[in-house]
């Protein structure tokens, strides 16, 4: 297996651009600085010389403006819903990739480790949300653009209709709470 990647896809923490229903729960600017830490805490778990590690971008304008971000090779995440996006990510792999987000910052490196290990036994691996999402996705091989579509995103039949497009084996990883909500800010305080 040649060495896998991982794209890490990321929103720059500001006004209205990521966490909008965590900020209705606890405010704007605590809901700012818990994506600041998850973002940069993510990072610092994930990041390991076993595989590349990249980020997709979102705005393309934070491109090279997050400090936590220093030092990663980052790009623009194609705009729309998470169906182009993904799709441009595993339309062109040419070898195992791994997607992840900044929602689960209890992500490790050994969450990573045990995925590319289930991509050796299984040609696609999930690591499920408990609200029926998953917080990774892994292929070891291109994907077609269609597998996205008609995909429930955000919803509790978002990972359960991937598993119906896609042909072939799937492997699980642990189940783990998205931070979306401030539930999922008391679940990850109580995980840590």
């Amino acid at each position: 297996m040649s060495r896998p990647q991982l794209y890490v896809f990321a929103k720059k923490p500001g006004m209205g651009a990521a966490k909008t229903r965590l900020a209705r729960d606890i405010g704007t600017t605590h809901a700012q600085r818990v994506c600041r830490a998850m973002s940069a805490q993510v990072l610092r778990n994930v990041t390991d010389p076993r595989w590349g590690t990249s980020l997709y971008v979102a705005p393309a304008s934070a491109i090279g403006t997050v400090p936590a971000w220093d030092g990663i090779p980052q790009r623009p995440q194609p705009t729309g819903s998470l169906s182009p996006r993904l799709a441009e990510v595993f339309s062109g792999a040419k070898r195992p990739v791994l997607v992840i987000g900044t929602d689960c910052p209890q992500i490790s490196a050994r969450d990573i480790a045990d995925a590319i290990k289930a991509l050796r036994k299984a040609p696609f691996v999930f690591g499920p949300a408990s609200d029926g999402g998953f917080w990774l996705m892994g292929a070891v091989a291109p994907l077609k653009p269609s597998v996205f579509d008609g995909v429930r995103w955000s919803s509790e039949n978002t990972l359960s209709d991937l598993e119906v497009r896609l042909n072939g084996s799937i492997a699980k990883l642990r189940t783990l709470t998205d931070v979306d909500d401030a539930e999922g800010l008391a679940a990850w305080k109580t995980e840590r």
